[in-house]
């Protein structure tokens, strides 16, 4: 039989115990570099959360971890909680959930449609990254399922309102890789402008080509970034420290770090920028934001880097951009269509009309969407997203959820043992309260805290002097009101 979920306090210990330590880590840039919101949020008019790291609340509660005397809490109506996690989450994320005693199955990879939807049906918790979709056909088979944690920047991979209105919190970690793309991104500008591409594949095949036509140095060029989140700031500050001139383009005001300048227009920053990088999230207002159009808006000779989403840039226009001379050089990370796993799997097949022809370009970096592939990176998502389902599962605490309102409440102590926490998701419809506080009427609520995001709301209420009984009735009689979308108990 699997270990109850035991307190998050034990969860540090229980690492050690195991050999491990995924707390040596930089757990967020927020701990030490604080940089402007991207405007690509839910408020702006793109739509959706940000890929490059809308600021959340969880930054700002700082660590996550209960210690000292907070009280274990384990769910009333169920001990066993199954965790399926995919695409090869990180053995930090791993340790953090096999050390509170859940059941943890691991994956490598991720699955086709018919096995997730098989695997699915009895988790209550599944992590995944990016290449698992979960519609609303995959959600629907999940009948226990309470939480998603996507060990990645994006979110677009779920169906978020479909999770939301069946109780489904989503968590993600919207900055931890931050620093990692804006470093590839540096490692790109200076590639391109050399030709490194170029000359080490010659060398690679034995041909010695020693030039310097058309070959630059990045100091005193433009730096022209569409998107000033958390990566296009950390990738101003460091473009500025290496002697090139910023300007950035964001869909709402925000304050310029360092020398940086923000121009009014996506055709103003095209026309001044030597090198153009992308950073906005999967949108329809997004998609082929770089087309033929903006191609021809662009310097002569300027370079196109893309590290953001597959949709945002019309390749095939680039791959005649790129033929014609007009864009000397380009990188990409991210594709429309990307293969499911590792393998010779990158082709014309998968991306017909330029998936070919784009591979044999000369000064095109192409790399398998690794922008927040280090190892610093990875273990700083496995962290963070690892814990906030800790917080989920063993507190109901939702800070970080992209779908769920964000609400906070302090832990129960081990001087309240006969206390417990009802967790009831709700539709945001009148009358809701009224009938909870009915039912919790005849036992002493210590707190209570409710918040609402359009049509869900979420209500935290710790209850004093209960036992086994009160705990079945609170639960019967939540579940029996028709405004009930999910209800949880913790003791």
């Amino acid at each position: 039989m699997a270990a109850q979920p035991q307190g998050i306090a034990s969860r540090p210990a229980a690492a050690a115990a195991a050999g491990s330590n995924p707390m040596m880590v930089s757990t967020s840039p927020t701990t030490r570099f604080h940089s402007p919101p991207s405007s690509y949020n839910a408020n702006a008019s793109f739509g959706g959360r940000s890929t490059t790291g809308s600021f959340s609340s969880t930054g700002a509660v700082g660590d996550s971890r209960v210690v000292g005397n907070a009280k274990p809490l384990k769910p009333f109506n169920s001990t066993d909680i199954k965790i399926l996690l995919l695409e090869n989450v990180n053995e930090s994320g791993r340790s953090i959930l096999t050390g509170q005693g859940y059941q943890v199955e691991h994956h490598k990879a991720s699955l086709p449609e018919a096995e997730l939807i098989e695997k699915i049906r009895d988790v209550h918790v599944i992590g995944i990254r990016s290449k698992t979709r979960l519609t609303e056909k995959v959600l629907a088979a999940a009948k226990n399922l309470l939480v998603v944690g996507c060990f990645c920047i994006g979110t677009n991979q779920v169906d978020l309102e479909y999770a939301a209105k069946n109780g489904i919190a989503v968590f993600n970690s919207p900055f931890a890789n931050s620093r990692s793309v804006a470093e590839l991104m540096i490692g790109w500008i200076i590639s391109l402008a050399r030709q490194l591409g170029d000359r080490s594949s010659e060398m690679h095949s034995g041909t010695w080509n020693k030039v310097s036509a058309r070959c630059w140095e990045i100091r005193g060029k433009t730096l022209g970034i569409v998107g000033y989140g958390h990566i296009g700031s950390q990738l101003s500050v460091l473009a500025e420290a290496m002697g090139m001139s910023v300007i950035y383009y964001d869909i709402v005001t925000l304050m310029a770090l360092g020398k940086a300048r923000q121009v009014a227009s996506l055709d103003e920053l095209l026309r001044e920028a030597d090198f153009v990088t992308l950073h906005v999230p999967a949108t329809s207002e997004t998609r082929n934001m770089i087309g033929t159009a903006q191609l021809d808006q662009m310097k002569q000779g300027s370079y196109l880097l893309n590290a953001s989403r597959g949709t945002v840039v019309d390749i095939a226009a680039l791959v005649e951009a790129l033929t014609s001379g007009k864009i000397a050089g380009a990188a990409l990370d991210v594709y429309p269509q990307e293969p499911g796993g590792n393998g010779a799997f990158f082709n014309g097949q998968l991306n017909p009309g330029w998936g070919d022809e784009l591979r044999g370009l000369k000064n095109v970096i192409l790399t398998p969407h690794i922008g927040g592939s280090t190892e610093e990176a990875q273990r700083a998502i496995g962290v963070e997203v690892g814990d906030a389902l800790v917080r989920y599962i063993n507190q109901g605490i939702t800070l970080g959820s992209v779908n769920l309102p964000e609400v906070n409440m302090r832990s129960l102590t081990l001087e309240e043992p006969n206390h417990a926490r009802v967790i009831y998701i709700h539709r945001n419809v009148p009358g809701v309260l009224r009938r909870v506080n009915e039912i919790l009427g005849d036992h002493n609520v210590d707190k209570q805290i409710t918040d609402s995001k359009g049509d869900i709301a979420y209500l935290l209420a710790d209850v004093s002097d209960v036992k086994p009984s009160d705990l079945k009735e609170i639960t019967d009689s939540l579940e029996a009101l028709s405004s009930r979308i999910l209800t949880r108990v913790l003791y």
